[in-house]
């Protein structure tokens, strides 16, 4: 067994725990989000709003993907437990 297997099983049970907390306190967190996001916003004078609110978009869909596993594993995209997929976006396909 590695390093990082050793790693990971280690932090296995953290990972149960973080999720347990993103699904109690979603709504706090999403909250504490727009808050620093509002502060940074203000201390650098707009200067950086629209790479703030992409940054503060991707933490909420991290957080949302935490708090919303599915009880059988998956992580709710429709693919494999652990695996990036799911169900492609609606709308036609991209032109080659």
């Amino acid at each position: 067994m590695g390093l990082l297997d050793n790693l990971k099983a280690k932090l296995e049970p953290a990972k149960g725990k973080v999720t347990d907390l993103a699904q109690q306190h979603g709504d706090k967190i999403d909250r504490g989000l727009d808050k620093v996001a509002r502060t940074v916003d203000e201390k650098t004078k707009g200067k950086y709003s629209d790479r703030i609110q992409t940054g503060t978009g991707k933490a909420k869909g991290a957080m949302d993907r935490l708090a919303h596993k599915d009880a059988d594993g998956t992580d709710g995209t429709g693919g494999a437990p652990g695996t990036p997929g799911g169900t492609p976006p609606a709308g036609p396909p991209p032109a080659s």
